[in-house]
C-alpha cells in the first residue's frame, strides 16, 4: 500500500531534459499524458526527420506536453506553431513548457482534430505521433482536414507504428496523391505527403 509521502509524490510533476535534434528542451509532465517519464521512440524518430524553415507556420496534432511543437517552434523563430490536444492537461503543460523554455512562438489550444482550429488559419507543416487507438474514422478526418489546411507546398509528417503503414501509404497516396517513407525503425514509421 502506498504510504501518504509516497502519493504526494506521485502528484508532483515529472520534470526531465532532453535534447530532441540539437534542441534542448526542460519538460514538466504528469501522469496521464502520453509518455510522460521520456521522448518516446515514435516523437523522437519523427522530430530526427523533420524539415522546418526560419518561416514555417507549423501545427503539432495531439501535442501530449509539447516535445514536437516546441522542437518545430524553435526551428521556426519567424514563423508561429500552434499546438493542440483534446486533452486540457496536455494543453495546460504544453503551455507551460513553451513559458518554461521561452519559446515565444508556439501555444496551445484544445481540440480535437483540426475540430476546433480557427478555419482560416493555414500552415507549412502539420506534424503528429499519431496514437495507434485513434481509430480508421478519425485517422481519415485528420489527413483530409491536414490537406485542406495545407499551404501549397505544405508538407504532412506522421509517425506510427509499424503495422499501421501500408493503411498510412495507402490513403495518403489516395489523398495527398503522394506518400514518402522517410524512416522505418524497430517499431515505428515516419511518412510524408506533400500538399501539391
Amino acid at each position: 500500500m502506498l504510504t501518504k509521502e509516497k502519493l504526494n509524490r506521485l502528484r508532483q510533476d515529472i520534470v526531465f531534459s532532453d535534447k530532441l535534434a540539437g534542441e534542448h528542451l526542460r519538460f514538466h509532465t504528469t501522469w496521464g499524458i502520453f509518455s510522460p517519464r521520456e521522448i518516446d521512440e515514435g516523437t523522437r524518430l519523427l522530430v530526427e526527420h523533420l524539415l522546418i524553415t526560419p518561416t514555417d507556420n507549423c501545427l503539432d496534432l495531439g501535442c501530449g506536453y509539447g516535445p514536437i511543437g516546441l522542437f518545430m517552434a524553435r526551428r521556426s523563430p519567424q514563423g508561429n506553431t500552434l499546438m493542440v490536444d483534446k486533452d486540457f492537461m496536455a494543453v495546460d503543460y504544453s503551455n507551460a513548457n513553451a513559458e518554461r523554455n521561452q519559446v515565444r512562438n508556439a501555444k496551445a489550444m484544445l481540440s480535437n482534430g483540426f475540430d476546433h482550429i480557427d478555419p482560416a488559419l493555414r500552415f507549412d507543416v502539420v506534424a503528429s505521433n499519431i496514437p495507434a487507438k485513434v481509430g480508421k474514422e478519425m485517422l481519415s478526418l485528420i489527413l483530409h482536414d491536414a490537406k485542406q489546411r495545407l499551404n501549397p507546398g505544405g508538407r504532412l509528417y506522421v509517425v506510427t507504428i509499424n503495422g499501421l503503414r501500408q493503411y498510412m501509404k495507402r490513403n495518403l497516396n489516395e489523398i495527398f496523391g503522394n506518400y514518402e517513407k522517410l524512416k522505418q525503425g524497430r517499431s515505428y514509421t515516419v511518412a510524408l505527403a506533400v500538399n501539391a
